[in-house]
């Protein structure tokens, strides 16, 4: 059997295009050659370099495809790499929405530009992977073909991420799980668990992960006299975290804006109850009071109600876990979905090989 390659235009470092990657070649013998942009994002001037590597990217893509004949072109965000894909001659294109629409910052100067690339690369995709049901919305607006569109998480594992949760049921012991950046509203968190305090709702916080907030977040924990109940474990080895969330008995997540979250896919397969914010990306997943908590953005107040809520309401909250796992083993299992996800790249490339 020919080995079949894949040319994967994106960010390799990320967990998602990771656990993308990983898939393909454990369940479809892809073998996978990359490309990305090597400038940060991170400043003014970066960006600007970027941009610029950005613009000489389809060389450096040309090049990568003279030498190696890729069977398929995958792409991570439509508005970069997915572009490069489309203009790189390879056929089959496959293409991944990463966000709710891509188009970010929503106040960008070059959002005209971003909306012409996005809708290029969408017309020349033979595939456009939506990871969750948020992304097709934005797709139905400016009227992506439908047919062409994968809705699938890439799911998470099962066998990892077990359900051997061994929280003490008689105690909030929260986890937070995402980047400690401005957009993951970690102050919110902690005001509303600053309230349980002052009422005398005892909790463990435990927060994963580094990011450029975390000086602050240490200082306002202090202010705020939690110090003392709340752990900032830093970067954490991936193959840490399931240890974590099983001895956790609540997940909180307070994003302003969210695409699919494998973090809240993770807490759920490990029966941590979740209570996020209101916004598109966990309305997909999470009903009020149902299997989870919504709560609107940046209303800490409203958040501390919805925790003491549930804590009180323990028989609730058991039958939502549950239901939660289930949902998870029926919709986000990474043995199923990714053996499907590369099936159809199989079915692909075999498609444009016989024509």
């Amino acid at each position: 059997m020919i080995k079949r390659k894949i040319l994967f235009l994106g960010e390799t470092y990320r967990a998602d295009a990771i656990t993308w990657m990983n898939g393909l070649k454990e369940f479809g013998d892809f073998e996978i050659i990359t490309w990305e942009l090597k400038t940060p994002n991170a400043t003014f001037f970066s960006r600007i370099l970027r941009i610029l590597e950005f613009c000489t990217g389809l060389f450096q893509v040309k090049k990568i495809i003279k030498k190696h004949h890729p069977d398929i072109v995958i792409a991570e965000r439509t508005t970069s790499y997915g572009f490069l894909a489309a203009l790189s001659g390879i056929k089959p294109i496959v293409v991944a929405q990463q966000g709710r629409t891509d188009l970010w910052p929503e106040k960008s100067l070059l959002l005209p530009i971003k909306k012409i690339i996005q809708n290029y690369a969408f017309e020349k995709a033979n595939l456009i992977h939506a990871w969750g049901p948020v992304m097709t919305i934005s797709m139905k607006a400016i009227n992506v073909d439908m047919s062409k569109v994968l809705v699938m998480p890439k799911g998470i594992d099962l066998v990892k991420y077990a359900n051997k949760n061994t929280a003490n049921p008689s105690k909030i012991n929260a986890i937070v799980t995402r980047s400690l950046m401005p957009e993951y509203c970690h102050d919110i968190i902690l005001k509303a668990f600053s309230i349980l305090n002052q009422e005398g709702i005892d909790f463990e916080l435990t927060i994963v992960g580094d990011g450029k907030l975390l000086p602050k977040l240490k200082e306002l924990a202090t202010r705020m006299k939690i110090e003392k109940k709340i752990k900032f474990t830093g970067q954490i080895p991936n193959t840490d975290l399931p240890e974590l969330l099983q001895k956790s008995n609540f997940y909180i997540s307070m994003p302003t804006t969210e695409g699919v979250s494998t973090s809240l896919f993770e807490a759920m397969a490990s029966n941590c109850y979740p209570i996020v914010t209101n916004i598109p990306g966990n309305q997909s997943w999470i009903t009020h009071r149902e299997n989870g908590q919504l709560i609107p953005i940046d209303n800490f107040r409203m958040l501390a109600d919805e925790i003491l809520w549930a804590f009180e309401n323990s028989d609730y909250r058991n039958t939502a876990v549950v239901k939660n796992r289930k949902f998870i083993e029926e919709n986000a299992d990474y043995n199923t979905n990714m053996k499907i996800i590369a099936a159809k790249y199989h079915q692909l490339i075999n498609t444009y090989k016989t024509n």
